[in-house]
């Protein structure tokens, strides 16, 4: 074999070596494309069979996340807000009306900047006394049995188990048109750990037995306000109109003679006037007819006193 024929073929090996090498990148490349276009196709039916899975689970319960007693009394206890202006502070906005159940809460102007609390505790109130309501003796009163007030700050403190529980005065609810308006404050104690197990309505009753809740500023319902008497007499002059709450009843009844016992009549006209007593008490010559309401005394059979 010469040397230009073993030539000839190592350079054809060669080129088919090369070949195969081409073919072989080109295949590689070709994989790659497919590799490449088939992804979204595989992504979107990877998507559809989360969303499809995630439909088809059931429903998880919801997680109720438990109300705090500082949340539950904001609610039952909306507070006022108040506007300070020139010559004193006043409600600009209504809270829950509150009646006072107890005597003893300091109040002092609504512009100060702390309050004399009396401190309610084991169904007791102690009143705002000491350096605190002689620091303020001159500038302050006492809220009195059955005023008015409106909530003014709610503090829950589980930590020391107290409520501090402050209020301002409704001036328009107790009849009086002051710009100034005042503010008090009580400080309920509780036994150690009762606030972290105890449920709302419990410590509302508490704070009832100082703060009475009648009704919400929003609406009107402010009993024994002024707008009671308004009202008390719309509703006399519409029960009027009608005849009354149960109709119009006879002229001749309306005005009948009231019935009355006099001294000197005897029993007898006395029983047909009254009717029988409740009990008659029988002393001899002295007789006495006991009613729910009225004492007649007799002397020989006549009327001598009545009680």
């Amino acid at each position: 074999m010469n040397h230009q024929s073993l030539y000839s073929r190592e350079q054809t090996s060669t080129q088919a070596a090369d070949a195969d090498v081409s073919w072989n990148a080109e295949s590689e490349e070709s994989a790659r494309q497919g590799r490449l276009r088939a992804m979204p196709f595989r992504s979107a039916i990877l998507a559809a069979i989360v969303s499809a899975a995630t439909l088809l689970r059931p429903p998880a319960a919801s997680a109720q996340v438990p109300v705090s007693l500082q949340e539950q009394l904001n609610a039952q206890y909306k507070p006022a807000k108040m506007k300070s202006g020139f010559g004193g502070a006043t409600v600009v906005e209504a809270g829950t009306v509150l009646t006072v159940e107890k005597a003893g809460v300091l109040s002092v102007p609504s512009t100060t900047m702390s309050t004399c609390s009396a401190k309610f505790q084991d169904n007791k109130l102690h009143p705002s006394v000491g350096f605190c309501a002689a620091m303020f003796k001159n500038i302050s009163s006492y809220l009195q049995t059955g005023s008015k007030v409106y909530p003014l700050k709610i503090d829950v403190n589980l930590e020391k188990e107290k409520i501090s529980f402050e209020v301002v005065v409704c001036d328009s609810c107790n009849g009086s048109d002051s710009s100034t308006s005042m503010k008090g404050g009580v400080v309920f104690q509780f036994p150690k750990g009762y606030l972290e197990t105890a449920s709302a309505g419990a410590v509302e009753d508490t704070i009832g037995q100082v703060f009475s809740i009648i009704g919400d500023g929003q609406n009107g319902d402010q009993s024994g306000g002024p707008s009671d008497g308004q009202s008390g007499g719309q509703n006399q002059a519409e029960q009027q109109a009608q005849g009354g709450p149960q109709g119009a009843q006879p002229a001749t009844q309306q005005q009948a003679e009231p019935q009355t016992i006099q001294l000197g009549q005897s029993t007898d006209q006395v029983l047909a006037v009254l009717n029988k007593p409740e009990k008659m008490v029988n002393l001899g010559a002295k007789q006495i007819f006991v009613y729910r309401d009225l004492k007649v005394t007799f002397v020989d059979g006549k009327v001598s006193d009545v009680q």
